[in-house]
């Protein structure tokens, strides 16, 4: 089931996606959708609505330098444990909603990643139960401010600036990730193409490393990291991520202020 959140005439609300022959439209859930819930049978056009986030996380764990060849481009070693990092709740924004260039930045790079969002309240989780806690995945953008990054030792804010963290546009709940397609298009050109099969650590070694440490809550996520092919963003430009099984999250590059 595709899950999405969205504003229509100043109400937010949640809706399940559904194809019609008319194009594609939103069942308005009862409640929230981490829980048990029903559909409404109130229908309203995709077309006609706002897509958000389709969540609100707590927090987003990111992983950087999961894929050996991502690694390899930027000149790093792959670690010998993951690398994991915060992008903060008010770096998140929307498929359609703009990235807005940092004014300490002159290199701004796209990341496509797949998002892992979590279904419950969950710490120190085995292996075998970690199916049990994932409410589902969406697409991610980890935007970069490739240079901050680099002359800074702490990633927070070349990685944590606002409007850094596209999520969406929806979260696909049957989806099997272990092997899927991703890849990142700058004004129609493909950039990046790799697959979920490539991850050094595969979402199960990420679940179970990030929840040694901490708690996640219902809506938090977590990135996985990104293929290989990363590179410049300019302001006007429009950057796609597309996932195999999920959609494709679409944003315009703008001037900040």
């Amino acid at each position: 089931m595709r899950i999405a959140r969205f504003s229509i005439d100043g109400n937010v609300a949640f809706g399940a996606v559904e194809d019609t022959p008319q194009g594609p439209v939103l069942d308005i859930i009862k409640g929230i959708p981490y829980a048990e819930f029903e559909l409404s049978g109130t229908k309203v056009p995709l077309s006609k609505v706002r897509l958000l986030p389709p969540v609100l996380p707590n927090k987003v764990v990111a992983i950087g330098r999961n894929y050996a060849e991502h690694a390899k481009e930027l000149g790093n070693e792959v670690p010998e444990v993951p690398v994991a990092f915060f992008k903060p709740t008010t770096s998140v924004i929307g498929s359609g909603d703009a990235i807005e260039y940092p004014s300490f930045s002159n290199e701004l790079h796209h990341e496509a990643e797949l998002a892992v969002v979590i279904g419950r309240m969950c710490r120190e989780v085995p292996r075998e139960r970690v199916k049990d806690v994932i409410f589902g995945y969406t697409c991610a953008n980890d935007v970069t401010a490739r240079d901050a990054q680099q002359r800074e030792k702490q990633w927070a804010r070349a990685k944590g600036f606002d409007t850094s963290c596209p999520l969406g546009p929806w979260v696909e709940t049957d989806l099997d990730p272990s092997d899927l397609t991703i890849q990142a298009t700058v004004n129609g050109e493909q950039r990046q193409l790799g697959r979920t099969s490539d991850m050094i650590r595969s979402i199960e070694d990420l679940v179970v490393h990030i929840t040694e440490a901490m708690t996640l809550l219902p809506g938090d996520v977590i990135l996985t990291g990104t293929p290989a092919g990363v590179g410049p963003l300019n302001v006007g430009d429009e950057v796609a991520v597309t996932i195999e099984g999920i959609g494709t999250l679409t944003n315009k590059v703008i001037k900040r202020g």
